[in-house]
């Protein structure tokens, strides 16, 4: 697989992947989320391709205390091949590239299955609340 920094015209595939993935939710929308990052020089969506199709993306930022994941998505027809190991690697590897010195992430509580892959990963759960805010 094939991973690069995405552009403007990777919005409509990301946006769908996320939609399969089940990542996308009533209250924002994709393509704004995608835009807003791309355009941003302290956050990037990292995709993968296999044969040049879109099958993976990450989204990865870093506020000068943290880096942060989000939108790990992997096309459900290619899951348990190893690509979210490459794509939270490239990931580690931006924030590394940045100086970031941690690298977090928000996993709903009743997702099994990504709190076990982040585990697998190295990652340990926090003791911490997130708490938040509305801002539209």
């Amino acid at each position: 697989m094939e991973v690069t920094e995405a552009n403007l015209s990777d919005v409509d595939a990301a946006g769908a992947l996320w939609e399969r993935c089940g990542l996308a939710r009533p209250s924002s929308d994709p393509g704004e989320d995608f835009r807003r990052c791309v355009g941003s020089p302290n956050a990037a969506v990292l995709i993968g391709r296999l044969d040049g199709v879109l099958v993976a993306t990450v989204m990865v930022g870093f506020d000068g205390h943290r880096a942060w994941v989000y939108f790990l998505a992997i096309e459900p027809t290619f899951r348990r091949q190893g690509l979210a190991k490459t794509m939270m690697s490239a990931a580690e590897q931006w924030a590394r590239a940045r100086g970031a010195p941690r690298l977090n992430l928000m996993v709903r509580e009743s997702n099994a299955a990504a709190l076990s892959l982040y585990e697998e990963l190295g990652m340990e759960r926090q003791p911490v609340l997130v708490i938040g805010k509305a801002l539209n």
